[in-house]
C-alpha cells in the first residue's frame, strides 16, 4: 500500500468556515477522497518539528510527501527508505535537501505557477504601503489620532523611482509587469541569465549583471529569487550599505535571503526607509523575532506579515489541483509537467535552485 504523508498547517475554526482553505490539515489538498479511491494510506499532521513530530515518525516508510514546508533534511531523507516523490504544494522547495534527494533519486516537484500572480500582486500592495507610509497612518487612524503632516512628511510617490527585482522568474517578472503603468523611472533585474528579448522589451526591464552596481541604482528593491546554497544571506550587511540611503526592500521570496538582524539594523539606523514581506528565516516566527517590532526612526517602515502572499483561496485551488496532478502522474506513470520538476533521476532538471552543470 502507498503511503501519502502530507504535512500541512492546522486552520481550526478557520478552516471550518471557509472550506476553501485547501492547505490546512483539515482540508487536506483535497487529498481524503483521492487517496480513498486508490486505497492508499494517508496520514495528514502540522507536527513536523522535533524527533517525537509525527513527521518524523512517519517519514521513514512514507512513499510520497506533499509539503506545506516540512524541512527534509539530509539526515531524514537517509532514514525515508521508501521515499520516491516530494510535492511542494506551492511554490519553493527549499525547504528539501535537494542534494541528499537527489542521490537516492527521490523526484522533487512543485505545482509551478499556482501562486505566482498572488505573490506578485503582494509584492505591489507592499511596495506601495512602504513608499506611500500606510502603515503609520492607518494604525494613526485606530488609534483616534489625526496628524497629516506626521504621515506625509515620509509619503512618496512610485512615479519615477527606479525599481530592482532580484530575481527575474516567474514572480519577478510579474512584478515588472504590474510596475510598469506607475511610470517609474527605470525598472531593473538582476539575474544569472537574460529575459528573453521580448519579454525585456515587453517590460521595458534593463539587467544589471554586477549586484553592487545593481543595488546602488535602485530606490525601491523587491527579493523574488529563489533560495539555495549562493543566495542564502545575499542581502547583509555588505549588499544593505550597497543601497541607496531611504531605500525600501520587499521580500515576499524567502526569509533566509536576508541576514535579519542586519536587515532590522539598516531600518532602525535610517539607512532604509521601509522592509516589508511575509516570508521569515524561522517559521512560524518567534515571538522576540527582531522583525516583528523593528521600525525605522520615525516609527514606520514595517510592513511584515505571517506568510500568506502565495496562499490566497485562489492559489489553494491550484496548488490543491496541481498537486493531485502530480500524485495521479506519479501513480499512472505519466511523465510530470516538465516545469513542475526541480530533481528527478539523481539530477537537477531546472537552474533555478542554482547553476548546475
Amino acid at each position: 500500500m502507498v503511503k501519502v504523508l502530507c504535512i500541512l498547517y492546522d486552520g481550526g475554526k478557520h478552516a471550518i468556515e471557509q472550506p476553501k482553505l485547501l492547505g490546512t490539515t483539515e482540508n487536506a489538498l483535497g487529498l481524503v477522497p483521492f487517496c480513498k479511491a486508490k486505497g492508499w494510506e494517508l496520514v495528514v499532521t502540522s507536527s513536523k518539528e522535533g524527533p517525537d513530530s509525527d513527521f518524523q515518525k512517519h517519514i521513514v516508510d512514507a512513499d510520497t510527501t506533499p509539503f506545506h514546508p516540512g524541512y527534509l533534511t539530509a539526515d531524514l531523507v537517509a532514514k525515508a527508505k521508501n521515499l520516491k516523490l516530494c510535492v511542494t504544494a506551492g511554490v519553493g522547495s527549499d525547504h528539501i535537501d535537494l542534494n541528499a534527494a537527489n542521490e537516492k533519486k527521490i523526484t522533487v516537484c512543485e505545482v509551478t505557477g499556482s501562486n505566482v500572480v498572488s505573490v506578485a500582486e503582494h509584492v505591489l500592495m507592499s511596495i506601495l504601503l512602504l513608499v506611500r507610509n500606510f502603515v503609520p497612518a492607518h494604525e494613526q487612524i485606530m488609534a483616534g489620532e489625526w496628524d497629516v503632516a506626521a504621515v506625509a512628511k515620509n509619503a512618496y510617490d512610485l512615479e519615477g523611482k527606479v525599481i530592482g527585482t532580484l530575481g527575474a522568474g516567474r514572480i519577478g517578472f510579474r512584478v515588472l509587469q504590474r510596475l510598469l503603468p506607475f511610470d517609474p523611472k527605470e525598472l531593473l533585474y538582476y539575474d544569472y541569465q537574460s529575459l528573453p528579448a521580448a519579454a525585456e522589451k515587453e517590460v521595458k526591464a534593463r539587467r544589471v549583471e554586477d549586484l553592487k552596481e545593481f543595488l546602488g541604482q535602485l530606490d525601491v528593491l523587491t527579493v523574488n529569487c529563489p533560495l539555495h546554497e549562493t543566495t542564502k544571506g545575499i542581502i547583509n550587511k555588505e549588499t544593505l550599505s550597497y543601497l541607496k540611503k531611504g531605500a525600501w526592500i520587499v521580500n515576499t521570496a524567502r526569509g533566509a535571503l536576508c541576514v535579519a538582524e542586519d536587515v532590522a539594523a539598516a531600518l532602525e539606523s535610517g539607512h532604509i526607509a521601509g522592509y516589508a514581506g511575509d516570508v521569515w528565516n524561522q517559521q512560524p516566527a518567534p515571538k522576540d523575532h527582531c522583525w516583528r517590532t523593528m521600525k525605522g526612526p520615525a516609527g514606520n517602515g514595517n510592513g511584515m506579515v505571517a506568510h500568506y502572499s502565495g496562499t490566497t483561496l485562489d492559489a489553494q485551488a491550484r496548488y490543491a489541483n496541481g498537486t493531485l496532478a502530480i500524485l495521479e502522474n506519479w501513480t499512472t506513470g505519466k511523465a510530470q509537467t516538465p516545469a513542475d520538476v526541480i530533481v528527478a533521476n539523481g539530477e537537477y532538471a531546472t537552474k533555478a535552485y542554482g547553476q548546475r552543470k
